[in-house]
């Protein structure tokens, strides 16, 4: 894909989901912050800040990931770029508030390398998302609504699952 491609496609996107019924409802949001090769979620992130919403950003230690409160957009300025060349709280960072121990959360927007239109997903091949929303599950919030965001060349027939892979509940992508 071009850039001007990624750029239109994440442009369409940011405004299909701000304008979801979901995402206008919730209060406490998990984002990703986007890779190049990923749908942009910066606008995302500005629009979630001008609402007044809480958002959640994730952090990855070893195996495992947390999702950890972000401020302001200059906290989010102020992050280091990880070995992955994106912005996430240093390991170290224990000031954070944890979604977990505040409540849940209402919506995660995900990443992913392919999608079906069914919600079956593929990310990197770690299990994070898989994961963390197993131990949303269990909370007395249950588990929150998911929605990912693909670009048009993400979608496919079929994605193979296994009984450990969660399934997405909304797919926004762009139609060819």
């Amino acid at each position: 894909m071009t850039e001007e491609e990624k750029h239109r496609q994440s442009e369409l996107l940011t405004q299909r989901l701000i304008s979801n019924p979901k995402y206008q409802a919730s209060k406490q949001v998990s984002l990703y912050l986007s890779f190049s090769n990923e749908v942009a979620t910066e606008g995302i992130l500005r629009h979630i800040f001008q609402s007044g919403k809480r958002v959640f950003i994730p952090r990855y230690v070893g195996d495992k990931m947390d999702m950890l409160r972000l401020l302001s957009q200059e906290d989010y300025d102020s992050l280091p770029l990880t070995k992955w060349h994106i912005k996430q709280p240093p390991d170290d960072d224990n000031t954070r508030e944890d979604a977990l121990l505040t409540g849940g959360l209402d919506l995660i927007i995900m990443p992913g390398l392919g999608f079906t239109p069914e919600g079956h997903r593929i990310g990197r091949g770690k299990g994070y998302y898989d994961s963390y929303l197993k131990k949303c599950a269990v909370l007395p919030s249950g588990r929150p609504y998911t929605i990912a965001l693909a670009f048009s060349e993400q979608m496919c027939d079929h994605i193979p699952v296994s009984e450990h892979d969660m399934t997405v509940d909304e797919v926004l992508f762009v139609e060819k």
